[in-house]
């Protein structure tokens, strides 16, 4: 009778055993690092551990091949259950259909109060619901050498009055200009604090009202009249305007706490950083972002919710972005961060209640991409006037 009820449990055992096996869910992910200490084995160990009938399967998709084979993936049927995405991808997945709403989930989960105010906001859809659940992200602040500021007898400036004035009193040509403009490509986020904080947009009429002409002829000014930007500035990009900061050639520049470790290396405390200068009283800037979605066709979608969830709680989502180089966006790790300078961190957070994103379109893609660096070369060489390049511009927003 013994023998036979330590039979009977051992099968017992063994089915129970058998049956969660057989019930363990697979959450495929995909995500993409290219730094060598990757954090990822090391999460997904972490929540395996805590979630034992949940395996993870992460894959590491190459950056420049990332979303082509995302969307052959999507068409093919079979695309991962979750994975990384930016906003500019956000079109094209909801007309794909391939998106997973998630603002239930969200609503409902505990880690939502732990967000950055505004970060689920600047991630919507166009019809206000989320998508995407924010893993990382940046915004762009201004840059400045606080060895040529001392020097000059000045203090950053908080509005556009101050950042002209200070701009022109720096500038000692040709050795040193005020501020280094990106007019080459990507620059239109830097000409966005000036123009779309004066009240342009990205839409009919938008571009080509006499505000947002004069707010254009403002900074195209700074570079044909003040001459407080380099004459190099129409066909600078990214490591023009960097370069040029850390030799001493500028004095300001915008972008992001991306560059702050690479600029600190080479002037240490001579960099620091403050918001963007606000025109007539209202400040834009630039969000850049990295986020986290569930595809619809996945048959794993609470399992999924849960590792995604997971990555973007405070402790797991500082280790994630450790491998970034850009911040967490939760209010606990943001305080703890020491990932980079806090005065660099403390830009960042004092930008993001203004920080904002181009509305999501064809158009939109032109802008970007084209259309905006070969207008506002010409508006600077004088090949067409700053209200030309607004017309210009306009054309593409005609509904």
């Amino acid at each position: 009778m013994t023998r036979l009820k330590a039979l009977t449990a051992a099968l017992a055992l063994f089915t129970t055993l058998g049956a969660s096996a057989a019930e363990a869910e697979t959450v495929r992910f995909w995500y993409h690092f290219d730094n060598p200490e990757n954090p990822m084995s090391a999460l997904v160990q972490k929540f395996e551990g805590a979630n034992p009938g949940i395996e993870i399967e992460a894959e590491n998709v190459p950056w420049n091949s990332y979303y082509d084979n995302l969307y052959t993936a999507l068409v093919g049927g079979n695309a991962p259950d979750a994975a990384m995405v930016k906003l500019f991808a956000q079109p094209r997945l909801l007309e794909m259909g391939a998106l997973e709403p998630l603002k239930e989930r969200i609503d409902a989960w505990p880690g939502k109060a732990e967000l950055l105010d505004n970060l689920l906001t600047l991630n919507a859809g166009p019809d206000g619901n989320n998508y995407y659940l924010p893993i990382q992200y940046v915004v762009l602040y201004l840059y400045y050498r606080t060895d040529l500021f001392q020097a000059a007898g000045l203090q950053p400036p908080k509005t556009c009055e101050e950042f002209r004035t200070a701009a022109k009193t720096l500038t000692k040509a040709p050795d040193t200009y005020g501020f280094g403009f990106r007019g080459g490509k990507g620059g239109w986020d830097q000409w966005g604090t000036f123009v779309f904080s004066r009240g342009a947009e990205l839409k009919p009429g938008g571009l080509d009202n006499p505000r947002a002409i004069a707010a254009n002829e403002w900074l195209v000014d700074m570079f044909a009249k003040d001459k407080s930007i380099p004459p190099s500035s129409p066909n600078d990009g990214f490591q023009e305007i960097i370069g040029a900061f850390k030799s001493g050639k500028t004095a300001m520049t915008i972008h992001h706490i991306g560059s702050s470790k690479d600029l600190v290396a080479a002037l240490g405390d001579k960099v620091s950083a403050v918001p963007v200068p606000a025109c007539d009283g209202k400040a834009w800037t630039s969000y850049g972002d990295e986020s986290l979605a569930i595809f619809a066709n996945s048959e794993n979608k609470d399992a999924a919710w849960k590792w995604i969830s997971f990555l973007a709680e405070p402790e797991n989502n500082v280790e994630f972005v450790k491998a970034t180089n850009q911040l967490p966006v939760t209010k606990t790790g943001s305080a703890n961060w020491t990932g980079h300078e806090k005065r660099f961190v403390d830009a960042t957070l004092q930008s993001l209640p203004f920080a904002a994103v181009l509305p999501q379109s064809s158009a939109t893609a032109d802008f970007v991409n084209t259309e905006w660096q070969a207008s506002m070369q010409q508006a600077m060489t004088g090949q067409i006037t700053p209200a030309d390049m607004m017309k210009k511009l306009q054309a593409l927003f005609t509904q």
